[in-house]
């Protein structure tokens, strides 16, 4: 079993590492790709770049420096591991700086991150300060978005870590914006996607927050639990969620929690 998560916009860059958690960095899969997007972006001013990714001026100055402080050869000095490095409401779920290094091992044999400029991370892959979405209109040569960039790629690369895993089964907890960069077709294995919905206003929906962090939850719970069989996934009950069977079909799982009775 394989899963994929979306990368986050907010980055830690400051917050102390364990020495295990530095010793247990890898080289990111595809540096030159990634390096002819910063080549390119370098190019671009700061007006372009709120404009390419609707920033704020402020954001986009910060990001014109980091394209420009980017390099290629990544180390403690300038980068740190994925999985430790991205924040926000997934990464929130995830809770990876709480992980002993046998959960990080497993993370790394099970969890994929997609991402705009790295093209898909593994979680202790080096990475260095950056913005850029998936869904940016991003071209470069023959492809005209990140979509057609990293497509034939991240799909290839998901196949052949999918041919190694005991049950090829892809869970995806990544958000629709980044999965589309995959090309199911291509990977040669099921697909399953995860839903989390929430009771609010008297029907479930999905409520973004709750729901990007109930990603990083889903997947620190195959983390935590060593789960490497997909419908063992089923099981998940943190902060109140569970399996919705009657809302689900085959691969589209839905899980459902209410709010606790007052």
């Amino acid at each position: 079993m394989l899963m994929t998560l979306s990368p986050a916009k907010s980055l830690d860059e400051s917050s102390p590492l364990r020495p295990d958690q530095w010793a247990a960095a890898t080289e990111p899969l595809f540096v030159p790709q990634a390096q002819r997007l910063v080549s390119a972006l370098k190019r671009k001013s700061a007006r372009s770049v709120a404009a390419l990714m609707d920033l704020s001026p402020a954001l986009a100055e910060l990001n014109v420096q980091r394209y420009k402080a980017w390099e290629s050869a990544h180390s403690q000095a300038n980068a740190r591991p994925a999985v430790l490095a991205f924040d926000g409401d997934v990464y929130g779920g995830l809770q990876a700086r709480a992980m002993n290094e046998h959960e990080l091992a497993f993370a790394q044999a099970h969890l994929v991150i997609l991402s705009g400029l790295y093209g898909a991370l593994r979680p202790m892959d080096w990475l260095q300060p950056y913005r850029l979405e998936m869904g940016s209109a991003l071209g470069l040569g023959k492809a005209k978005n990140l979509y057609a960039y990293w497509g034939e790629q991240v799909s290839a690369y998901l196949a052949s870590r999918l041919a190694e895993q005991a049950e090829p089964v892809l869970v995806n907890l990544a958000s629709q914006e980044y999965f589309k960069v995959v090309r199911p077709k291509a990977l040669g294995a099921r697909v399953v996607h995860c839903q989390f919905e929430d009771w609010q206003g008297g029907r479930y929906k999905i409520i973004s927050f709750f729901a990007k962090k109930a990603r990083g939850l889903m997947a620190r719970y195959a983390i935590t639990q060593g789960i490497t069989q997909a419908e063992a996934l089923q099981g998940f009950d943190a902060e109140g969620y569970a399996f919705a069977p009657q809302a689900s079909s085959a691969d589209q799982w839905v899980f459902r929690r209410r709010p606790p009775a007052t």
